[in-house]
């Protein structure tokens, strides 16, 4: 080969030389951002408000949503909740053991969880709280109409236009009671203290105490239940992806709703609005609403 030729290898070396240096410097950051970015999310759940049909919507798809992400690899629920209506706290506890199958979960409450509010940590893998935060109160209630069948209506049934009877109304309050004490008995019985006779008297306790009872698991903030879902799932990077519950107005957080005069009623926060129907609620603390109350938190 003459002096000529291999120069003009050597020159053609060194340009695709180059050229592998330049492609490699564009090619190194995607490389690099695969090799050194997240193992995956942990979707931050908030239930900040009472339980209605509206706000445990809200949360179902939340979790729904973090089940079919394939990004998503544990959940932590952020409660402060003092419950609500009764079947929108069993949907609730449902979603979140249909979630605990899929990843992990667990809860952090940051204010309250009480009555529904319990109901749906207690399906978690974990409970976190605070020594001020609240849990517990593990009852159910129920308000009655006082009212029958108003005049000028026809009904076609002698029990259409009226409510349950109290008898009635409180075997079903039983019946959703020992459902609420047995799903705790069930999911906390490794850890909890307290009889189901003792659970059943729907006692509010601190986040401190609700740990020595068994309760809860441990006390720590929002981001050690992020830390230890994500232990849980084996992750070691990941980023946090919160999913925000709607805000409620004042009158929702406090369990009542603005009926057309102005006045606040349970009624039309919890369902029928306009219709007047037996309550059940698994809601701590009191309710505006019929005079009639049934309650099933004592009875073993």
């Amino acid at each position: 080969m003459s002096g000529g030729e291999r120069s003009k290898v050597r020159r053609v070396v060194l340009v695709g030389a180059v050229i592998g240096l330049l492609v490699g410097a564009a090619v190194a950051p995607t490389v690099w951002d695969r090799t050194t970015g997240p193992d995956g999310s942990v979707a931050v759940v908030e239930l900040h408000s009472t339980i209605t049909s509206d706000t445990a919507s809200t949360v179902i798809d939340n979790l729904r949503e973090a089940r079919q992400n394939d990004s998503i690899e544990a959940v932590v629920l952020d409660i402060d909740s003092p419950g609500g209506a009764a079947a929108a706290s069993e949907q609730l506890y449902l979603a979140v053991k249909r979630t605990r199958q899929v990843m992990p979960v667990v809860t952090s409450v940051t204010g309250m969880a009480a009555s529904g509010g319990y109901y749906t940590a207690v399906a978690s893998d974990e409970i976190y709280v605070t020594p001020a935060s609240s849990v517990g109160s593990v009852g159910v209630r129920a308000t009655i109409p006082t009212g029958g069948v108003p005049a000028g209506e026809i009904v076609t049934g002698p029990d259409k236009g009226s409510t349950a009877t109290q008898t009635e109304v409180r075997q079903r309050v039983e019946s959703l009671r020992r459902a609420f004490v047995g799903s705790v008995m069930a999911e906390r019985n490794a850890s909890l203290t307290l009889s189901a006779n003792e659970l059943s008297y729907a006692k509010l306790y601190s986040g401190a105490r609700g740990v020595r009872l068994g309760l809860a698991d441990s006390i720590g903030g929002v981001d050690t239940a992020i830390s230890a879902a994500a232990s849980e799932a084996g992750l070691s990077d990941y980023r946090v992806v919160r999913m925000e519950s709607p805000t409620p107005n004042v009158l929702s957080q406090l369990g009542l709703s603005a009926d057309a005069d102005g006045t606040a009623s349970a009624s039309a926060t919890f369902g029928n609005q306009g219709v007047e129907t037996v309550h059940y609620l698994t809601l701590h603390g009191s309710v505006a609403g019929p005079k009639t109350e049934v309650v099933a938190n004592a009875s073993a």
